[in-house]
């Protein structure tokens, strides 16, 4: 008898299937790019009453393909309501009525928190990025937050050139005494591994390695002393069925 051999993938695939797996359902204040489609994974695969909540205004986005900015068309025409910015904002947002906020980042240090404004001195950066959005508010008030970012030393730093969305700050307690409602980054998931946080320290700790990743690989993409929990676990790969809905949704494309 012939043994299937296991689907091929990529490291991007790996990391978006991983991602997805995280969401169990409630609601998800989803950002554009990689959050949104592993956001749209879930709800297609596990968790099919996933409410997909996007900046613009929509409430129960069910788009056929990642959207292409909080402004495209498809989220409004698929979604349950279509409400006013403020209202997402002040109402169900900053009240923490929404359970898990994805974010992506340009730059992620040891305490999670965000980087997506600029990289080097804020007056005179070597490169401005798009800038916050509503990522800080998303950050401070979901009751919880995860981050799909790729791992390497120029994305994973000691500290962030500038705190676009907090984290934890510079350790613990920083978010209490900073007044934020939401308890904060939860996963970190990359193309490498699923970082998070220290329940003492608030660090981000290695916690997963993808199928062929070395504990070695990840540290040398970090750009801190990285630790590894004593459990260290490996992501079960990406089943046929999710590749086929990931690549599905994504016109194909790894």
């Amino acid at each position: 008898m012939t043994v299937p051999s296991a689907p091929a993938y990529t490291s991007d695939e790996m990391m978006t299937v991983a991602a997805a797996r995280r969401l169990r359902g409630g609601s998800c204040f989803v950002g554009i790019g990689l959050p949104s489609v592993a956001a749209n994974l879930a709800r297609r695969t596990h968790a099919p009453d996933l409410v997909l909540i996007y900046e613009s205004g929509t409430v129960g986005a069910k788009p056929s393909r990642p959207p292409l900015s909080i402004g495209d068309g498809e989220l409004a025409e698929t979604a349950d309501a279509v409400v006013s910015v403020p209202e997402i904002f002040n109402y169900w947002l900053q009240p923490g009525r929404i359970d898990v906020g994805f974010l992506g980042a340009a730059q992620i240090d040891r305490f999670a928190n965000i980087n997506t404004t600029v990289i080097g001195p804020y007056d005179a950066p070597k490169v401005r990025l798009p800038g916050a959005g509503g990522a800080p508010e998303i950050a401070a008030s979901c009751r919880e937050v995860t981050v799909i970012v790729r791992q390497s030393p120029r994305a994973f730093v000691d500290r962030v050139d500038f705190v676009t969305s907090v984290g934890f700050g510079s350790g613990p307690g920083d978010r209490e005494r900073l007044g934020l409602r939401g308890s904060g980054p939860r996963t970190v998931i990359t193309d490498l591994g699923v970082l998070e946080p220290d329940p003492v320290t608030c660090e981000l700790v290695l916690t997963h390695l993808h199928p062929g990743v070395t504990l070695e690989a990840v540290r040398a993409a970090t750009g801190w002393e990285l630790a590894a929990a004593p459990g260290l676990l490996e992501t079960e790969p990406p089943t046929a069925q999710e590749l086929a809905a990931l690549r599905s949704l994504t016109g194909g494309r790894p």
